[in-house]
């Protein structure tokens, strides 16, 4: 019997908090990867807003796993101060919601000559992070400098205080083979996202090129603690904030009613393949 525990993006449920807290209880989770809010992005609540969102989901029994944070979904050729800035905004939204984690990225618009400059904005959000008792974890994304399993490894290597959130379906559209970036990644890798595809659209775990049964099972051998379910599966509020031009319509390989029915069919798929 493994310890996993499932965690999960419950905006893909609803925008609205309330009807994301009835999901979550609706399929046994305690444990959310906070993204959207009433329909605001994580990192755009006021402190008022974050304390009295904190409040309603301890009312309710729901924990914050993560921060479900855009910080570095943005061009490396902005002026940095603007993103430290939101950086520094949703790490005391972090510490506010007790997240043990936040999730980041590594900049749209690089090439591997930008290594360095990915690194050095990076390992400054590291600094500013030290002693706050939240960990920032790259999350493997189309379209930024961490894209492959290789890449990947260089701001690892270069970061070894930096984990790794692993997402198999991202892995599978940027044509990079998750057995493979399991076995080069697997010792940064803190937490998953349950999420596979097929080709560059998003399919329920286990149907698709993203071995994620492998990935769960290595996992679970490792002594992994959390998986965060990221459905996908149908079109929801704020998707088009979080993904790359173009990439909105590779979401959902199945035909849902609505967008809870996707949810819980997302949630109870990842929960099959974990004996």
């Amino acid at each position: 019997m493994s310890n996993i525990r499932f965690c999960a993006f419950a905006d893909e449920a609803s925008p609205s908090l309330e009807l994301q807290i009835k999901a979550l209880q609706r399929n046994s989770l305690s444990l959310l990867e906070i993204r959207g809010v009433d329909g605001k992005n994580i990192s755009a609540l006021s402190l008022e807003e974050t304390k009295e969102t904190k409040k309603r989901l301890s009312d309710a029994g729901i924990f914050v796993w993560s921060i479900g944070s855009p910080i570095g979904k943005c061009d490396i050729h902005e002026d940095f101060s603007i993103e430290t800035e939101r950086f520094k905004k949703t790490l005391e939204t972090a510490n506010v919601l007790e997240a043990e984690n936040m999730r980041i990225f590594s900049f749209y618009k690089t090439t591997e000559a930008d290594i360095n400059e990915v690194v050095d904005r990076l390992g400054a959000f590291l600094d500013i992070a030290k002693g706050s008792g939240v960990d920032l974890c790259h999350e493997n994304e189309k379209g930024i400098f961490g894209d492959t399993y290789e890449k990947c490894l260089m701001l690892h290597k270069a970061l070894p205080n930096l984990p790794a959130v692993f997402d198999p379906a991202n892995f599978v559209q940027c044509e990079s083979d998750t057995k493979d970036a399991w076995n080069a990644i697997s010792s940064y890798v803190k937490y998953l996202h349950a999420k596979d595809a097929n080709g560059k659209r998003v399919v329920p775990c286990g149907v698709g090129d993203g071995n994620v049964k492998y990935v769960f099972d290595e996992f679970v051998k490792k002594g992994g603690g959390v998986i965060t379910v990221e459905p996908h599966l149908k079109s929801f509020v704020g998707l088009s904030a979080l993904e790359a031009e173009g990439d909105e319509g590779a979401v959902g390989g199945m035909s849902f009613s609505s967008s809870d029915e996707a949810f819980d069919y997302a949630v109870s798929t990842a929960k099959k393949l974990i004996i």
